[in-house]
């Protein structure tokens, strides 16, 4: 009934972006390659944000799965 997600382009989005961050590396300017770690640490930290709360989302759909039982 329910088609599975589709992160096609999501995957080719972020692979693009990673390959830029790559080639951002190879640049001399020091500033650039300090953006480079500074754009890593954030996309970490929003990848961490998101499953936190898709976790948080999970949970208060189960809680109203219950409630909704009773």
């Amino acid at each position: 009934m329910f088609m599975p997600d589709d992160n096609t382009f999501n995957d080719i989005r972020e692979k693009s972006l990673m390959q830029w961050l790559q080639e951002m590396e190879q640049h001399e300017d020091i500033a650039v390659k300090g953006g480079v770690k500074l754009c890593r640490e954030y996309i970490n930290h929003l990848e961490t944000k998101i499953k936190r709360l898709e976790d948080e989302n999970q949970l208060k759909n189960q809680y109203l799965k219950k409630i909704k039982e009773k």
